[in-house]
């Protein structure tokens, strides 16, 4: 016979990638969050992984989201989805991630990702890939 305690130690040692991500709120749900894992939008340690990968404390994971990219370590582990407030203290966003998404994000609102300034106008063959572009769409 199992004993549960022990059980219940050994679960809080270490949580699947997929569940920590869904519990801190990443993501809505698991499912999401294993596509997300498998198509290769999530970073365990800088490297790929799958979703039944292990998850420690002191572990830096990379989400990228959309247009962001967040850095975060993993300070607490949890199963279960609970409120904003308690995911929140799941994870640690390392400040070079929150100073780089402040920075892409004014650089979207002021149109500078769209469009990079340019100093020469386009070449003919430049010219024809832009028709070419157009032309698909």
């Amino acid at each position: 016979m199992v004993n549960p305690k022990v059980n219940d130690t050994k679960s809080n040692a270490s949580t699947r990638l997929d569940k920590w991500l869904w519990a801190a709120r990443f993501y809505k749900t698991r499912a999401i969050a294993k596509q997300m894992i498998d198509g290769g939008k999530v970073f365990y340690n800088g490297q790929r992984s799958k979703s039944g990968k292990a998850v420690v404390l002191g572990d830096r994971i990379t989400i990228r989201q959309g247009f962001e990219e967040k850095h975060v370590i993993v300070i607490a582990l949890a199963d279960k989805r609970r409120d904003a407030s308690f995911a929140q203290t799941l994870y640690q966003e390392t400040t070079e991630s929150i100073e780089t998404r402040e920075k892409n994000n004014l650089a979207r609102q002021q149109g500078i990702l769209l469009s990079p300034a340019s100093d020469t106008k386009p070449d003919k063959k430049q010219r024809r890939q832009i028709r070419h572009l157009k032309e698909r769409i």
